[in-house]
């Protein structure tokens, strides 16, 4: 008498239909909680004939905390963010705003010349400027002919 009642809305209840169910909200769940921190900071990388360059936003990001490494044509990004800190008569009432160290490392299409690298912060957006390096530059081969 109990399951023609599910049956009747075109359905049968079946308990291996609701364990998919609950992995997929439980699968949802923990990638919209890893996803903000796997990305952070979010960048965009330029690609030119002459450099490289790569915006990152890092509001709340103390400049001087900022690491900018290149070696081997990978630019390495690393930095912390501090987190805000509650007056004592305050609670926190939603956080969705990450705190910690993180890393980010970029392959470069090219050698870039390390010497010259500049960094400059503005209104929380990193701006690295990655000059190709002479060497790696694109030349044009003259050719030879015997007249």
């Amino acid at each position: 008498m109990f399951w023609p009642e599910f049956g009747r809305f075109g359905r049968v209840w079946s308990p291996w239909r609701e364990m998919e169910r609950l992995q997929r909200d439980v699968n949802r769940l923990l990638s919209a909680e890893s996803a903000p921190y796997a990305t952070f900071p979010a960048v965009n990388i330029w690609v030119s004939d002459q450099d490289v360059i790569v915006t990152a936003e890092v509001p709340g990001v103390d400049p001087a905390s900022l690491d900018i490494t290149v070696a081997e044509n990978v630019l390495r990004l690393s930095g912390s963010r501090k987190p805000e800190e509650l007056k004592p008569d305050e609670v926190s009432h939603r956080r969705e705003r990450a705190s910690g160290e993180f890393t980010r490392s970029f392959r470069l299409p090219y050698a870039v010349d390390s010497g010259k690298v500049e960094a400059s912060y503005d209104k929380g957006v990193l701006t690295v400027r990655l000059p190709r390096a002479e060497a790696d530059k694109p030349r044009k081969i003259a050719i030879k002919t015997q007249k």
